[in-house]
């Protein structure tokens, strides 16, 4: 057991997602908030939020009273202190998490938004730099995030500091852009009803792109439906060992570059464009060998912009949690 003993109220956090779910003790004291305590839960193996926070409560030998106030980044819409998450059969409600712990302030963001609020304390050691570009003071910041779902989030100058809004843009309608992708929307298109961008680029992406780009039978991948498959899938691309999960990837890839040059065109992102999420650092090697880039730039007549854009992609696997802590310490 983790003992925590503190001489401030703290800050409960939580990066709720559709495969885990982060939570934290924090020390309001600064701008960034300090990490005293944080725990990884299998998202599904709970019932609901009110029965993890428990655990995690226990698990650090917390008293409810000692918490101040608390922030969730939630994977889906909020709406009126609510959200039913996407990819997850959980509703979460603010005023029932507030009652069960007897929390005087508990509030919830999409998931998104709430890492758009870590945006602006990163570090540069948090960060890796795909494009150096020259941010503009006071313009905007974008931020995609690909993992179980596909996430997106603006940050808009307001009033001297940066002041984060959400967005359901990744499940607006994907465009294809070439022959194979337009062989990969008549799939999803029979397969789903229609095409989303998170049918493309999440985790469940890279398994629906690689039953179209799969020409013969796959060498690495047994069990489409095995959670890991997508990580195969990528593995299998990066050591080169079976020629239709390279092509997976590559698909992956250039539409996952696309995607993020159009958030950064409907936000006109000239403060820069942040990729997010799970996937990207685990796939580095494919991400940094220039075709996201080249994807991202290929907007005429606006790509002299979008090579103006610094594009950086958030290493800190916790940004999402620090986001949420960072947005209750100013509250």
């Amino acid at each position: 057991m983790i003992e925590i003993k503190i001489e401030v109220n703290m800050i409960l956090a939580g990066d709720i997602g559709g495969t885990k779910t982060l939570l934290g003790l924090f020390d309001a004291a600064t701008v960034r908030p300090r990490a005293i305590a944080t725990r990884s839960f299998a998202t599904l193996e709970y019932a609901d939020l009110p029965s993890m926070i428990a655990e995690f409560l226990r698990g650090t030998r917390t008293r409810p009273d000692a918490i101040d106030r608390a922030s969730f980044g939630v994977a889906g819409p909020v709406i009126d202190e609510g959200a039913t998450l996407t990819n997850v059969p959980w509703r979460v409600e603010g005023r029932g998490v507030a009652s069960a712990f007897h929390l005087r302030h508990v509030f919830l963001l999409n998931d998104l938004e709430a890492m758009a609020w870590s945006v602006p304390v990163l570090r540069d050691a948090e960060v890796h730099v795909l494009q150096d570009g020259e941010a503009l003071r006071g313009g905007n910041i974008a931020l995609i995030a690909a993992g179980t779902g596909l996430g997106q989030a603006l940050l808009h100058w307001v009033d001297g500091r940066f002041a984060p809004s959400p967005s359901e843009g990744g499940h607006a309608d994907f465009a294809a852009r070439n022959d194979r992708e337009i062989a990969l929307v008549r799939d999803l298109t029979t397969r789903y009803g229609r095409a989303d961008v998170e049918h493309v680029i999440s985790g469940r992406g890279l398994i629906n792109i690689h039953r179209v780009a799969h020409a013969e039978p796959c060498r690495a991948v047994a069990d489409l439906d095995a959670p890991d498959a997508p990580a195969v899938i990528s593995q299998a691309a990066l050591d080169r060992t079976c020629p239709g999960c390279v092509e997976t990837l590559d698909m992956f890839v250039d539409a996952y570059g696309a995607e993020a040059g159009n958030v950064a065109l409907r936000s006109v992102s000239t403060g820069g464009l942040f990729v997010g999420g799970g996937i990207a650092p685990k796939i580095l090697p494919a991400i940094t060998s220039g075709a996201f880039i080249r994807a991202f730039r290929a907007k005429p007549p606006l790509d002299a912009m979008l090579r103006s854009m610094p594009v950086k992609i958030i290493l800190n696997a916790e940004a999402g949690l620090l986001g949420a802590a960072v947005f209750a310490a100013g509250r």
